[in-house]
């Protein structure tokens, strides 16, 4: 009997594929690396999960979970085969409580969705990844998610209150609850947020919800040198104020959206750029955008267009959102980094990837979330599939991240570890937490069939 009639006798018919269409779908994320599983699974409850994990325990079938692929590491590649696990049909809202300040939801509940849903009722789930209309709740969980709004309000751990896990064995562990406080044992569940499917599959989430501001503004305000837009974040955040996002954009990526949006999208003179947002009640917002344009203009700023109302807030990101799609419209490839320094260190950052240009003569582009440091530095290559451009290109990778490194930085912010930094992960947590990282492997999944492959873990 082969594995894909073993599986649909356990599970049922209709829950499997082996097409080689859908295979080659499932075979990696927007990372470069790719390699097809034997058989794709389609689990539609815990139920369906804790049979399947129990029927691979004991084969000895390696499972890698996925969920919107959109990922930039290689975290969802099933390297050594075996079965892809799509919680995409796991996609339901159980339960909107804002009574409770709760919501219930399956793993394949896209993010958007769930904050449209929320929205409905007045209230607001605030984990914000730029994917958030593609990118489901479990893969947000299992890399630990943020986006722009995590200066404010914190990424997804802030936001996980209970979870249902399938271990490898195939057990189901309840992890929290449904209370906003929880002391009872060990912050199990915590251990699995951020863990890229390698301790376990998550199955549900309860999850915090708050009240929805009244309003959103933003500023776009444009500065004559990078580091005027650098100290100026420095400035908004000892003055007293705490948007709730606060990006910075570099001269390189201003030029590429010009090019790519029109010479009007943004003034001519600006080599920095950030966006400002805040969120409140109405006068309070109109108060704060009031301050905040005081203090840009003392700050050097060219020009600051000023959105006061969540449409003309939404037309701002509108314009953030464009940078990616600007590079890609350079026609190079882009090497997204998702890095974090301390925020002091901004005009470091981008000085040492301006020597590195000069050095290698390769355009590096970095923008992103300047209030908490993840800043998104792009390496760009004009042919990625020249030997040499790609060992060129991988060298200023290794070089950003044992700067950073050196720094008290971060190698990846949002985007987790997967294949694409494995091979820095060791250096980057130390001995001492790499030899946890192995025992808590070991000890939830000593067959190592859960997302085997990732982190540079034996």
């Amino acid at each position: 009997m082969s594995l894909e009639e073993d599986i649909s006798r356990i599970l049922g018919r209709g829950k499997t594929s082996a097409d080689p269409e859908v295979l080659a779908l499932h075979a990696g994320d927007k990372w470069y690396a790719s390699v097809l599983p034997e058989l794709v699974v389609f689990p539609e409850s815990t139920e369906d999960v804790s049979l399947l994990m129990r029927y691979a325990s004991s084969m000895n079938i390696p499972v890698t979970a996925r969920g919107g692929g959109v990922g930039y590491v290689g975290g969802c590649v099933p390297v050594r085969g075996g079965i892809s696990l799509s919680l995409e049909r796991m996609n339901r809202i159980l339960e909107i409580a804002p009574e409770d300040g709760v919501a219930v939801v399956e793993p394949g509940v896209i993010t958007a969705d769930l904050q449209r849903k929320v929205r409905a009722l007045g209230w607001f789930y605030p984990p914000d990844p730029a994917s958030r209309k593609e990118c489901s709740i479990g893969g947000n969980i299992a890399t630990n998610a943020g986006g722009p709004r995590c200066l404010k309000y914190g990424v997804t751990k802030a936001y996980v209150l209970g979870l249902t896990v399938v271990l490898a064995s195939g057990e189901v562990v309840e992890c929290g609850g449904r209370t906003h406080k929880n002391k009872t044992g060990f912050d199990l569940g915590d251990l699995f947020i951020g863990s890229e499917g390698m301790l376990g599959i998550i199955t549900r989430a309860v999850l915090r919800i708050i009240p929805h501001p009244e309003t959103f503004g933003a500023l776009s305000v444009s500065f004559p040198q990078f580091p005027l837009a650098a100290a100026a974040v420095q400035r908004i955040l000892a003055g007293g104020h705490l948007p709730s996002a606060l990006e910075i954009t570099d001269s390189f990526t201003l030029q590429a959206a010009r090019a790519y949006l029109g010479e009007s999208s943004l003034p001519s003179g600006s080599r920095g750029h950030l966006i400002v947002e805040v969120d409140g009640r109405r006068a309070a917002v109109k108060e704060e955008l009031d301050s905040l344009c005081a203090l840009l203009e003392k700050c050097n700023a060219t020009d600051i267009l000023r959105a006061d109302t969540e449409e003309e807030a939404e037309a701002v990101w509108q314009l953030r959102r464009e940078f990616s799609y600007s590079l890609k419209a350079t026609g190079m490839t882009k090497l997204n980094e998702d890095i974090v320094i301390p925020r002091s260190r901004l005009v470091e950052l981008v000085e040492f990837c301006e020597s590195m240009h000069r050095e290698t003569g390769l355009d590096i582009a970095c923008f992103g979330h300047s209030g908490d440091g993840n800043i998104h530095t792009n390496i760009m290559v004009d042919d990625y599939a020249d030997p040499e451009k790609k060992a060129l290109a991988d060298a200023c990778v290794d070089r950003l991240f044992h700067w950073v490194l050196a720094c008290g930085g971060s190698i990846t912010g949002e985007h987790g570890i997967g294949l694409a930094k494995a091979k820095w992960f060791r250096e980057a947590v130390g001995e001492g937490a790499f030899h946890l990282h192995e025992l808590v492997k070991s000890a939830l999944d000593p067959g190592n069939l859960l997302n085997p492959g990732k982190m540079g873990l034996p």
